[in-house]
């Protein structure tokens, strides 16, 4: 069963196609990566799923939801979370009032007056922070963060909307091997528990190789592969492209 479905995804920039034609799935509860050399449209592909680009042409299918053309709000309420490449909280919050935000506006509070917000949801957001490994933390100032934690925050925040599906743009991006690996390993660990599904784009190999349980591949503009890493590390066409300048392929999707 596919949780997303996309199908002859295309989006031009003036005379350059960023993305060409592309349809994939990820399954219900499947850990997907899509990777490619830069300028392959991952992240056309990416902001198009979550509203922020509308498609030229083809459907973005979410439990029988055309996602095409909605705005990322709206996406977010059907249960699509996100986390972007870098990581931001509310500085001048502490950690646990920038996941109670998240809580408030997924429960339609975000503009009650009473009682005061600090007080809204905070069992919620400190249960959640303790599944980030974040809960002694949630009474500091989010400025006074590690990247890292910065990174575990904003995965809380993620899963405040209770998604079935999570978009994960770069979700390492600027984290010391270690952290990678713990990083990626607490998100496999919190949505196989929760049944939730993961596309995710990135760009350290050890990561993709060593937790995706399908990998996608573009190069400018085309999906040209899908399998499983041994899969991929044996395709030639990925060790051409991805290895290589990305510049060369000129086929069609396989």
């Amino acid at each position: 069963m596919s949780e997303l479905s996309i199908r002859s995804l295309s989006k031009s920039f003036g005379g350059v196609q960023a993305v060409n034609d592309v349809s994939f799935e990820v399954g219900s509860g499947e850990f997907l990566a899509m990777i490619g050399p830069n300028g392959a449209g991952k992240s056309t592909c990416f902001n198009m799923i979550n509203g922020q680009l509308a498609p030229d042409s083809g459907s973005i299918m979410f439990e029988e939801r055309d996602l095409a053309g909605l705005k990322p709000r709206e996406i977010w309420r059907l249960g699509v979370g996100r986390t972007f490449q870098v990581a931001a909280t509310f500085g001048s919050m502490t950690v646990i009032e920038n996941v109670q935000m998240a809580l408030l506006s997924h429960a339609g509070d975000i503009y009650r007056m009473f009682p005061a917000a600090s007080r809204l949801h905070r069992a919620r957001a400190l249960d959640l922070l303790d599944q980030v490994g974040m809960r002694e933390a949630a009474d500091r100032p989010s400025r006074e963060l590690a990247y890292g934690d910065v990174k575990r925050i904003e995965l809380a925040i993620a899963l405040a909307n209770e998604p079935r599906l999570l978009l994960m743009d770069e979700p390492t991006a600027g984290m010391a091997p270690r952290e990678r690996n713990d990083l990626i390993a607490l998100v496999k660990r919190l949505v196989v528990e929760r049944g939730i599904s993961v596309l995710f784009t990135e760009h350290s190999m050890d990561v993709v190789f060593a937790f995706a349980d399908r990998i996608i591949v573009l190069a400018r503009g085309r999906l040209i592969a899908s399998g499983t890493a041994q899969e991929i590390q044996n395709d030639a066409k990925v060790r051409e492209v991805y290895f290589g300048t990305g510049k060369t392929y000129a086929g069609t999707a396989s």
